[in-house]
């Protein structure tokens, strides 16, 4: 009884918000907090990195999503802890819900300018600049005619997605879920016109941190510091999406770039 009464609380009807212990509280912060200075270290690395302005726009918008989510979780969090203000802390909540949105989008950027490596395509000469969309950490290379739908497709998502949370937001949690998961997932769809899924296993990795840490998302009340432990499956899939991001279009093309 004393573990339960300090390191969780019981667990409450859907319809009313978890309240977390002061150790849960500090947990949260914690385990997104730690991650704001390596997302923004991340984001820069992409940036000077990248070989023309389309990869660095690309560069920038991926590494705002990745930073903000991170940082508006921490203050939410913080907030929630330390303020305890009732629309002070809505304010905030649905700003970090909002902020989930944009970081999904902002994986599906605009097309870039990039040189083919040798070898690396068997549909265009080596040297020759092809246009290819970053759309995502799903989506590392030439994906056919699905791409150039699918990136604007993702941010009329995200808008929809951050206007519910405006108007409706804590009331259908688990639609608010359901619609999280079906814009990181759903573009996925692409990978069957892919001709190169160099990365793939990368992304798959990252998915599946994602999607065990949906079990912990919905714990609070249920496995102490069930919510700190979403955020580490959150940071853990981030990462290995960004490992995929960096090593697949940005070292090696810059790489190419230079031996040329």
């Amino acid at each position: 009884m004393w573990f339960h009464n300090m390191f969780m609380n019981g667990r409450v009807p859907s319809s009313r918000r978890y309240q977390p212990t002061d150790y849960e509280h500090a947990a949260n912060c914690a385990t997104h907090g730690l991650w704001i200075i390596p997302s923004l270290v991340g984001g820069s690395v992409l940036y000077f990195l990248s070989v023309d302005q389309w990869q660095a726009a690309a560069a920038w918008l991926y590494g705002a999503g990745l930073s903000g989510l991170f940082i508006s979780s921490t203050l939410f969090h913080t907030v929630a802890w330390k303020i305890r203000h009732l629309r002070v802390e809505q304010r905030f909540h649905m700003c970090d819900r909002m902020a989930i949105y944009f970081f999904i989008a902002a994986s599906y950027t605009p097309g870039r300018c990039v040189c083919t490596p040798p070898g690396r395509c068997v549909c265009t000469p080596p040297g020759r600049c092809v246009c290819t969309p970053l759309v995502g950490v799903l989506m590392l290379r030439e994906l056919g005619p699905w791409s150039s739908h699918m990136r604007w497709i993702i941010w009329i998502m995200a808008v929809i997605g951050s206007t519910y949370v405006f108007y409706f937001h804590e009331r259908y949690k688990l639609l608010e879920l359901l619609g999280y998961v079906a814009m990181g997932a759903g573009p996925a769809l692409v990978i069957l016109s892919m001709a190169d899924r160099a990365g793939l296993c990368e992304l798959a990795v990252g998915g599946i941190f994602y999607v065990v840490g949906v079990a912990f998302f919905k714990s609070d009340g249920v496995v102490p510091f069930a919510h700190a432990i979403w955020h580490l499956f959150v940071a853990m899939g981030a990462a290995t999406h960004y490992y995929a991001i960096w090593r697949h279009l940005y070292t090696e093309t810059h790489t190419y770039r230079g031996a040329s």
